[in-house]
């Protein structure tokens, strides 16, 4: 598939992982894998699920792409909201079952609108 950003279809169903990479994925029962996406400054913004798909189009496009378990749809960040995720690097954890994202983050990365999904609960802080 052409990957040409001007020419890069919306529908991730339609872009496969490289077997290589497929192959050191530890997936859960429901064939996804947790993606951690974190700020180019460090900040960590949220936790979501790929599906090889997922992360085949995140790796195509640069653009963060996830599963939605309750919605059962691919969601590329910020094509609805504008709160755009430009994917600088993707890492795969040593055990294979964790990826890192690390964007430029474009508003809020929650969807609740907020920076980061972890702005909101605090259990324990640092004087705590």
């Amino acid at each position: 598939m052409n990957t040409d950003a001007a020419q890069v279809s919306d529908d991730p169903a339609e872009f496969e992982l490289d077997p290589a990479v497929a192959a050191r994925l530890k997936r859960n029962d429901m064939g996804l894998v947790p993606a951690v996406v974190q700020a180019d400054s460090g900040e960590v913004l949220m936790m979501a699920w790929m599906d090889d798909h997922a992360l085949a189009y995140t790796l195509a496009t640069r653009r963060g792409t996830y599963y939605s378990r309750s919605r059962q749809e691919y969601w590329i960040k910020g094509l609805t909201s504008g709160h755009v995720q430009a994917v600088k690097s993707v890492r795969l954890d040593c055990d294979g079952d964790t990826i890192l994202l690390v964007v430029e983050q474009t508003g809020g990365a929650c969807h609740t609108g907020d920076r980061t999904c972890f702005d909101a609960d605090l259990l324990l802080g640092e004087h705590d």
